[in-house]
């Protein structure tokens, strides 16, 4: 269990950075993921970088057409052992 957590911290640690590199704030980038259909908050999508929440795969591609990278850039980092 404890795996499974730190992977989705990681994940959120992703996803923060690349919102950042773009950026954008949690409100200016739900609002455009809000206008492409995503019915996210920004208090869930705070969770989703916090690692506290799962990521949707539709959420997902839409990332990945703002941010214009690869699927990868969200999984970087997420395979490596820590230990």
């Amino acid at each position: 269990m404890e795996q499974k957590i730190r992977r989705d911290r990681n994940m959120g640690d992703n996803l923060r950075s690349l919102r950042n590199d773009s950026g954008l704030s949690q409100e200016k980038l739900c609002a455009e993921l809000q206008r492409r259909g995503c019915d996210i908050g920004r208090t869930t999508y705070a969770k989703y970088e916090a690692g506290e929440l799962n990521i949707r795969a539709s959420v997902l591609i839409e990332l990945r057409k703002i941010y214009n990278c690869s699927y990868d850039a969200f999984f970087e980092g997420l395979d490596n052992a820590e230990e």
